[in-house]
């Protein structure tokens, strides 16, 4: 289906525009188009990641010399991308589908235009165009049996506008000249005019037959429009439609049960409007049904039955205790996904494919997913132009068949056994494709230490300008319009879409704080010992009497408010929540803020809440990214200010920490900058290979930008396979699997010939977390110098650190273990000082005073001893 037009944005400003569409409006358009740039390429992908199955995104890729940037672009979402002849016929060549290609020409005259046309079968964009004339004429002679045809304007108008849309050539628009409120705006144009410029109608009344849909394109009712009730729709974001008796009817004024509209589009003959809604409430029908044509089925049907089951389930109920048992519903997924392979008949797998459904979407419905966003995904796997080989993971194909009948290649019966590990590519340069999970290894002696040093570089991160322009305008809304930006932000990145308010406060319901006993003792012991760890730390005021008479002193007192960011993105971390918040309820922090992502139905994770409770703290800010950081070093109506803001978090909430450390009209300072986690281990033959592998998988399983080092201290070939195949078998068995790859990608052996060199080199590297599984380890700790926390020997793995030893896992990474400690009691704390000076001292330290104020020729801090010393 052609677009009615496109609208066209620069990605820099169109989430804060001064006039014309803003985010919420270009969705209901629904089509997008962006002028891609080789500064903005990264600009592009990260738009395309963010709205792909949401936006339609229309690139204009000309300027881009490198086709495997355009091809990279395509394979991300971008529905069409607008490329020149050489382009064209690049792509072409390397089989990309036509209907995404658009062939920008190089002119607007008639006869440029009849050339391309008749030269090619994919669409035409013509740019800026000037004569609406000759466009209209061109457009009239090739008719409607042609291939898309997208106009710019070089000075766009609604008339001339909606004379090439009523020749069905589609618009491309700037938001900045288009409204979806008329009234408001009368000298740009309507969009809801735009949209139906083509509609036609066989009614008397002119009135538009309307089919209304949700998201999963399920038929809730028939309905009629007008332009006004298009208009009065996209003005309020509402399903709002022409009844044929009353008038606008606004869905759901009098029920309750009201529509977000989501998209408007006419069909393919122009004589119906299809809206696109998330409907609230009983139904669409007034006899509180889903649909005016009865209730849901299928898999709709199942999905309202699992989201009213998860609000409110009748205790003692199955879906109630998959909800409450993950692990109960991880086995029924295996189960089920078993037996379905192994079903035969038609019968049969109808019946174990219901079941895995059932289980699949429980377990959707559970976090917060929903057909919606299973589908969206689906959708924007289907126009992806690489594809992998899809071959089965190791740990997969090493499973045997419960089934008889297999043979080998030998032809006897048997299991199906691994495949042999394949090689990465280019293609493939995380060992997606069932390649060994391996780290590449470097004997530095035989390597220069250029080559080491570039080796130990961490996985490179995006441009700081770019992130940090990302940031700017989230910052600036949180600041300009408070509980309102934070709630759209955390909507639009969290997809947290049914908060009321971004902030839970204490007391923390006990309801929200529901728990397995044992993670109760778990989070109870953690905090014990955490608490214990950092309460030592408290120093005595300090007391000096510098010469006679001048006594100075030290002593401490707790920043009073502190803001606590517990990142909530790939895992859930109540840990973090621990770390942060006991040191802070030890200092005797007045006021302890805690940021936290929601999940998508707004909730927390009870174990952080409970962690919250613990700690003593305010309230639990919903929100995540810069807009969380942001809340908390500006204040909202509804989040406290704070005086400094700890946590860890990915560049964006780091980029947003730096911006708002350095505002001084915010006030607040941060612990440390921070980057993705790493660990370095430095082992020796006395280590054990199994103890090697799982210590560095424990870092590489937090994302695919982490890093694991190990320095293999004059270990033989047969020692660093040993650990290799450890590290290959264990990851296989990970459930974040994936994950790992993406991060033992850009990890590294360096086999060393003696602990000293071993140790320059990790001091130089700075690791966040430091293992020594040396033979002697305590005595290296000696050597170390740079490191945010170090684990001592074999017992000692790196996550009694993030839970439960005490010793604190919020620590500085990306090398920063040289400048910055990792989060201490001293964090929360200020340290004053006082001086106290007696007659004699003043007479004792009064003439070396007066003759350096002397010096720097500051006459009036000389007078203030010299005044005092003659009345003496």
């Amino acid at each position: 289906m052609a677009p009615a037009l496109l609208v066209s944005i620069d990605l820099a400003n169109y989430a804060k525009p001064s006039q014309g569409l803003d985010v919420q409006a270009l969705s209901f358009v629904g089509n997008v188009f962006v002028h891609v740039t080789p500064d903005t390429i990264d600009d592009a992908l990260l738009y395309l990641q963010q709205s792909v199955g949401r936006y339609s995104t229309y690139l204009g890729v000309a300027s881009l010399a490198s086709l495997d940037q355009v091809i990279s672009l395509i394979d991300a979402g971008a529905a069409k991308v607008f490329v020149t002849r050489k382009q064209l016929d690049e792509l072409i060549g390397l089989n990309i589908e036509h209907d995404r290609l658009v062939l920008a020409l190089p002119g607007n005259s008639k006869q440029e235009v009849i050339d391309c046309i008749a030269d090619t079968d994919v669409d035409v964009y013509s740019h800026q165009v000037q004569d609406i004339e000759l466009v209209e004429a061109w457009l009239k002679e090739y008719g409607t049996d042609r291939p898309d045809i997208f106009v710019s304007f070089a000075s766009p108008d609604t008339d001339g506008v909606l004379r090439v849309s009523k020749l069905s050539g589609i618009p491309i628009l700037p938001a900045e000249s288009l409204t979806v409120d008329a009234k408001k705006e009368p000298g740009l144009m309507s969009v809801a005019k735009l949209i139906i410029a083509n509609a036609k109608s066989d009614r008397p009344d002119g009135l538009l037959s309307t089919i209304v849909t949700d998201e999963r394109g399920v038929a809730l009712g028939l309905v009629y429009s007008s332009e006004e009730s298009v208009a009065e729709s996209l003005r309020t974001g509402r399903g709002v439609y022409q009844s044929r008796k009353r008038g606008l009817w606004y869905k759901g004024d009098s029920s309750g049960d009201i529509q977000e509209l989501v998209s408007i589009s006419l069909d393919c003959d122009n004589d119906c409007l299809r809206f696109v809604v998330r409907q609230k409430g009983r139904g669409f029908c007034h006899l509180g049904t889903p649909t005016c044509f009865g209730q849901y089925s299928g898999l709709s049907r199942l999905q309202q039955t699992l989201q009213s089951r998860k609000a409110s389930a009748p205790e003692g109920s199955y879906t109630a205790r998959l909800f409450n048992d993950p692990e109960l519903l991880r086995a029924k997924i295996l189960e089920e996904a078993t037996e379905l392979c192994d079903a035969k008949s038609k019968q049969e797998i109808a019946f174990e494919a219901a079941d895995l459904l059932y289980f699949a979407l429980t377990k959707c419905i559970s976090e917060g997913v929903s057909l919606e966003d299973v589908e969206r995904n689906l959708d924007a796997k289907s126009i992806k132009v690489k594809r992998r080989k899809g071959d089965a993971k190791p740990a997969f194909v090493a499973q045997p068949r419960p089934v008889t009948g297999v043979t080998n290649g030998a032809g006897t019966k048997g299991p199906v056994k691994e495949a042999a590990p394949i090689p990465k590519s280019t293609e493939d340069p995380a060992g997606l494709e069932n390649s060994r999970i391996a780290m590449k290894r470097y004997i530095t002696s035989k390597e220069t230490p250029e080559t080491v040093q570039a080796a130990l570089k961490r996985p490179s991160q995006r441009s700081s300008e770019k992130i940090i322009a990302i940031c700017n305008p989230i910052i600036e809304a949180i600041k300009t319009r408070g509980d309102a930006a934070l709630l759209e932000l955390t909507k639009k990145f969290d997809k947290a879409v049914s908060l009321t308010s971004p902030v839970l406060k204490a007391p923390f319901p006990e309801s929200m704080m529901q728990l397995a006993p044992e993670t109760i003792d778990a989070i109870d012991v953690s905090f014990e010992n955490i608490r214990k760890f950092h309460a030592a730390q408290q120093d005595k005021p300090l007391v000096v009497e510098t010469m006679p008479g001048v006594i100075c002193s030290r002593f401490s007192r707790p920043i009073e408010r502190v803001g606590l960011y517990v990142p909530g993105g790939t895992a859930v971390l109540p840990s973090t929540a621990l770390m942060l918040g006991v040191p802070a309820m030890v200092a005797g922090c007045k006021k302890i803020v805690i940021a936290s992502p929601p999940r998508a139905d707004g909730s927390v994770t009870p174990e952080i809440v409970y962690a919250a409770h613990k700690v003593g703290a305010e309230a639990i800010v919903l929100a995540g990214g810069a807009q969380a950081v942001a809340a908390l070093a500006y204040g909202t109506e509804s989040v406290s200010k704070v005086d400094k803001i700890l946590g860890p978090g990915n560049q964006f909430v780091t980029a947003a920490k730096m911006i708002v450390s350095n505002d001084t009209n915010a006030g607040v300072s941060i612990d440390m900058p921070a980057g993705p986690s790493e660990v370095l281990v430095v082992a020796d033959a006395s280590a054990n290979p199994v103890f090697v592998a799982s210590d560095l998988l424990s870092q590489a399983e937090h994302g695919v930008d982490s890093q694991v080092i190990l320095i293999a201290v004059g270990l033989s070939s047969a020692q660093l396979t040993a650990i290799e195949d450890e590290l290959h078998a264990q990851a296989n068995a990970l459930p974040r699997v994936d994950i790992v790859r993406g991060a033992i990608e850009h990890s590294i052996t360096l086999v060393v010939d003696t602990l000293e060199e071993g140790m320059q080199l990790s001091n130089a590297y700075a690791p966040e977390h430091l293992i020594l599984q040396l033979q002697d380890a305590e005595s290296v700790v000696d050597m170390v110098q740079n490191a945010g926390s170090v684990f001592i020997g074999q017992w000692t793995p790196e996550s009694v650190g993030d839970y439960s030893a005490g010793v604190n896992h919020s620590l500085p990474t990306f090398g920063y273990a040289k400048q910055y400690s990792g989060v201490n009691l001293g964090s929360y704390i200020k340290h004053i000082t006082s001086s106290n000076l007696t007659k004699e001292g003043l007479r004792n330290v009064g003439p070396a005073v007066m003759e350096l104020a002397r010096v720097e020729e500051l006459e009036a801090h000389r007078r203030a001893v010299s005044l005092r010393l003659g009345m003496l």
